[in-house]
């Protein structure tokens, strides 16, 4: 192309959402969104030095940080109690650790920060944060109490106990957690939004616990407190092999109040045994067979002041401390979030009323009933219809997935459950007094509550669905826990699929602060060997562990998160755990050769049906197995170099040359060709760089071969399909990513699309062609791993890139890549520092590009079907020529 066609205009139009966001203030700069490790305001921190964040509004082109100050202090007004404060001259504004005095346990700090700009701006100082530190294990001073004898009834246990608080209150925590779940209440009223508190986690290890601001909430006087239990993880089924009691027989409640009055004296509450317990309407509930409600068992006022009770309520019982730790709170709670409507009440051909919501999701639905007493009401839950349009619940296995509500009488009552949740688009009602109206049911989207940071939609309304189904199905999977499906008798945490995917969560959301509590947990159930179980937290545990792509959990996910929030933490806590892993490897390889082991293998891979030219696209495991023990192995060497291991560098760097050699020595011939000829064995070796430098073109063209020869289809499973379109684009096969992309016909991404999906499937052809389903026992309908492919979308047909030597979109590259028949495309991504823009069109042959880059963040920009590189600093520019 002659440059001089080329027709650049990049104006820096200082667009109106950046002038909005500094309104108001008379100077040019400003900070907001202050965090600490991740967190707004957070009431648990368990780090001796936590860490500051906050992001550079400016108004003003190529804008960097050149200075920050930060003070601490022990309330609003810091100066007058100031405990720390530090004022460097760099260009940081993430992550920056607290390095004062030791901070005191169960304290509050208050902190702010101003910052200095390249253009000689000074910003006011922000708004005051705050933040509390957790309990030592010296702190709590409660008991944990249970029911009175043994812990056998199916129903929900109601705890409750009053409090006078004397005085007037200056300030007052609860801090919560139980064994099992609970929900709390004060004086009638549930005390927060979270949900299946206290979460999910390596219970064996250490248990969460909660702390809520109670200061506006209780009355000088008497309070009346009620907590009700449910089963939850920790008692109730969990896995696919029946069992259950996994973590112990008997659900527990540990309760601590600390009161600080305005006089300045201090008051403790606390669960002992003068609190009384009684079983409640909850007759019974279960995380994969739902909830039983009995309104005709409800005792008004259990949850208030002056409740007398009856013969039911008994004294609880105190029960001994366990071994396992308690740490305060590090990732997001689970909320409620959007609710949905009925778009259809129909009957079935079998003559049963169900309901389409629209949407496959995960939550509950709450029923508006009125009725004569002892009605019985079932809400039964499923993802998808049969061909011949009836209810289908056979893939649900044995989760029951329904929720019963028995009416009292004649009085208006909303249900919905309280510790089980549910994943469906259809609910089948049975029982309903009267005519079911739209009006009588909503369907509300519960999930952990992470900030959406990046949006993605295109000229193809296919593609847009594509990225909608990757989004439900990662809000439905991301409960706490990043589980391989919300709907059958599993829900796990399964590490394959959590690493497959890590990069495209980290896209549509803020999964900081979600991936970090949960690895502390892979931490915590990786065996003593090193190995790393299939789930986490581990509830698999007569079987096997350390499959290939499952187990590198372990260093794929601290890298990721690295790479996407510039948190270096991560891979400090991390380390020992990646080591571990890489060592374990090691021992169990031959001559550097892993052959060993059992291995799940490129997961739900393409079966053609009648694959009579022997081209069936079965990976030996054994050679997968390899790639992921160098990618590991580089994943570690990685970190090391970024925490300054350098003796460990030298020790894996050559551990990898030679595990790459024996790759070579073992799958590949003289002339190039690999053992295994399927995309994945190509995609993996090309996507780790397993093969000599003069081997990998002639690889990549066998790839594309490949995809040629399947009629332009993938036939990649769990392991292969988040690489695959990375590598062609790699390689400058993008035109083959494209079709890929946007094949139709099955397998491929947008089959599902046309088959009527709303969220992510498990296989590429859970629904045939003709109608019918797959395998029963293995086949949900939400369930995120093929989902990865939003990790391309975004980098490459948006074209926004993290940079390694400057992570966290501290340097951002934009190499948007047009194709596909798309006129455009828009990317966005709300990253650490600030809103990231690609946005472009083609049309009429010109190719129109506009970026946005936040303050303290610079950007290249590779301007597509051209050798131009542009480097930009913060601002918005537009970018055009003929293309």
């Amino acid at each position: 192309m002659n440059p001089s066609s080329l027709m650049p205009r990049f104006t820096a139009v200082f667009a109106f959402l950046i002038f909005a966001s500094v309104a108001g203030f008379s100077q040019k700069i400003a900070v907001e969104d202050l965090t600490v490790e991740h967190l707004v305001n957070p009431f648990t921190i368990d780090d001796a030095h936590p860490r500051f964040s906050w992001k550079i509004v400016s108004s003003v082109k190529n804008t960097m940080q050149t200075s920050y100050e930060i003070r601490v202090g022990l309330n609003e007004s810091i100066e007058k109690k100031q405990v720390w404060s530090t004022k460097e001259n760099n260009d940081q504004s993430v992550l920056i650790p607290y390095s004062g005095a030791d901070l005191k346990s169960n304290t509050r700090y208050y902190w702010q920060v101003r910052v200095k700009d390249n253009h000689g701006n000074t910003s006011k100082w922000s708004t005051v944060q705050f933040f509390q530190t957790g309990l030592k294990t010296e702190d709590w001073v409660s008991n944990w109490v249970t029911v009175a004898g043994n812990d056998t009834a199916a129903s929900s246990p109601m705890i409750r106990k009053e409090f006078n608080v004397s005085k007037k209150v200056r300030n007052a925590m609860a801090f919560i957690t139980s064994k099992g779940l609970y929900e709390a209440h004060l004086n009638g009223n549930r005390i927060s939004d979270h949900y299946f508190a206290p979460g999910w986690t390596s219970y064996k290890d250490h248990i969460q616990y909660q702390a809520y601001d109670l200061t506006n909430l209780l009355k000088t006087g008497w309070n009346a407190f009620g907590i009700s239990l449910g089963n939850g993880w920790y008692k109730g089924n969990i896995g696919f092999a029946g069992q259950n009691k996994f973590y112990g027989d008997t659900r527990a409640l540990l309760f601590q109040l600390e009161v600080t009055y305005t006089d300045g004296t201090k008051e403790i509450f606390i669960t002992d045994d003068t609190w009384k317990s009684a079983n409640g309407p909850i007759l019974y509930s279960d995380i994969y067979n739902g909830e039983t409600y009995d309104a005709r068992q409800e005792q008004p006022g259990w949850d208030r002041v002056g409740f007398k009770g009856n013969s039911s309520w008994k004294a609880v019982r105190i029960i001994p401390k366990g071994n396992e730790k308690l740490v305060g709170m590090s990732g997001p709670p689970v909320r409620k979030h959007e609710t949905f409507k009925p778009v259809k009440i129909f009957k079935t051909p079998l003559g049963e009323t169900v309901v389409d919501f629209g949407q496959n999701l995960v939550g509950w639905v709450m029923l508006n009933a009125k009725g004569a007493s002892g009605t019985k009401i079932s809400i039964s839950h499923a993802e998808v219809l049969d061909k011949a349009g009836n209810f289908y619940t056979t893939n649900l296995r044995s989760a029951k997935q329904t929720n019963q509500y028995i009416l009292k009488g004649n009085v208006a009552q909303i249900f919905e459950p309280h510790f089980s949740f549910q994943g469906f688009r259809y609910v089948k009602i049975d029982g309903y007094p009267g005519e079911l109206t739209a009006d009588a049911l909503t369907a509300v989207a519960l999930y952990s509550d992470m900030n959406t940071t990046g949006t993605f939609t295109s000229s193809n309304a296919l593609i847009n669905q594509l990225q909608h189904n990757i989004q439900w199905g990662q809000k439905g999977n991301f409960v706490d826990v990043p589980t391989d499906c919300p709907q059958r008798d599993e829900r796990l945490g399964w590490t394959g699929d959590a690493q497959a995917f890590a990069n495209t969560a980290a896209f549509n959301m803020d999964v900081a602060g979600f991936f970090t509590k949960w690895m502390k947990d892979v931490s915590a159930d990786q065996l003593e060997n090193g190995s790393v179980p299939y789930v986490v937290p581990n509830v698999l545990t007569k079987r096997d562990a350390g499959s290939a792509g499952w187990a590198d959990v372990a260093t794929i996910i601290p890298w990721d998160m690295y790479l996407a929030y510039g948190d270096k933490g991560i891979l400090s806590a991390q380390y020992p755990s990646m080591k571990k892993w890489v060592d374990y490897i090691s021992s169990v390889a031959k001559n550097d050769l892993w052959n060993t082991g059992s291995h799940f293998g490129d997961w739900l891979f393409y079966r053609p049906n009648d694959d009579n030219d022997g081209r069936a696209a079965v990976t030996d495991k054994y050679m997968i197995a390899q790639t992921f023990y160098a990618h590991s192995t580089q994943l570690l060497i990685n970190a090391a170099r970024v925490l300054g291991k350098n003796d460990e560098v030298s020790k894996y760097e050559a551990l990898l040359k030679r595990s790459k050699q024996a790759y070579v020595n073992e799958n590949m011939t003289a002339n190039g060709k690999l053992a295994s000829n399927t995309q994945t064995a190509y995609v993996l070796a090309l996507q780790f760089d397993m093969l000599p430098e003069a081997n990998r073109k002639q690889a990549a063209e066998r790839l594309v071969q490949n995809i040629r020869d399947y009629g332009n289809h993938l036939t990649t499973g769990f392991l292969g399909t988040p690489y695959l379109c990375h590598v062609l684009s790699k390689f400058s096969y993008d035109n083959v990513a494209y079709d890929l992309l946007m094949q139709e016909s099955y397998p491929s991404w947008l089959y599902p699309v046309k088959m009527g999906a709303t969220t992510i499937w498990e296989r590429w052809d859970g629904i045939k062609q003709d109608g019918t389903f797959q395998t029963a026992d293995m086949n949900s309908f939400n369930h995120y791993a093929y989902g990865a492919i939003g990790d391309w979308m975004y980098k490459n047909i948006a074209g926004i890139n993290p940079v390694a030597e400057n992570p966290g979109y501290k340097e951002i590259l934009i190499a948007p890549k047009p194709g596909g028949k798309l006129s455009s495309a828009t990317g966005e991504l709300q990253t650490v520092y600030g809103k990231v823009k690609s946005s472009w069109t083609l049309q009429n042959g010109v190719f129109k590009l506009d970026v946005s880059v936040p303050p303290n963040s610079t950007a290249t920009v590779l301007l597509p079907n051209t050798d131009r590189k542009e480097k930009i600093g913060s601002g918005d520019y537009h970018f055009e020529y003929k293309y």
